[in-house]
């Protein structure tokens, strides 16, 4: 049975539901996604059964734009949330990161568009 294929693509596209609450942008435009990872779940329920879906493992890492960004935890809650709400998702791991340091170099090309830079 030929299942579609989950990939950090995917994860992307999801996060870009996820904005940041001082900046008018989501958290992937802003560059703050720094690695995205998803891997077959082999242990997952149902994993190996006929006719159950594959599901998978994400781990993710974000950084923030500034070491004392007052929003950190709920960005991350944020994060972890939109990413539960994947049913294909088994197992998700959101690691905040601080290197390399984020800058505005980071923002996407579009998100240049929406800000006015």
């Amino acid at each position: 049975m030929n299942h579609t294929t989950f990939t950090a693509d995917d994860i992307f596209t999801a996060l870009c539901d996820v904005n940041d609450p001082e900046v008018p942008l989501n958290i992937v435009d802003l560059g703050l996604i720094y690695r995205v990872d998803v891997s077959l779940d082999k242990d997952a329920p149902g994993a190996g059964i006929p006719g159950v879906p594959p599901r998978y493992r994400a781990e993710v890492d974000v950084t923030m734009t500034s070491t004392g960004c007052p929003a950190h935890e709920m960005i991350l809650e944020k994060v972890r949330n939109r990413l539960a709400g994947m049913p294909q998702l088994s197992d998700i791991r959101v690691q905040l990161v601080w290197e390399p340091a984020w800058t505005p170099q980071r923002i996407s090309e579009a998100g240049r568009k929406k800000l006015g830079i």
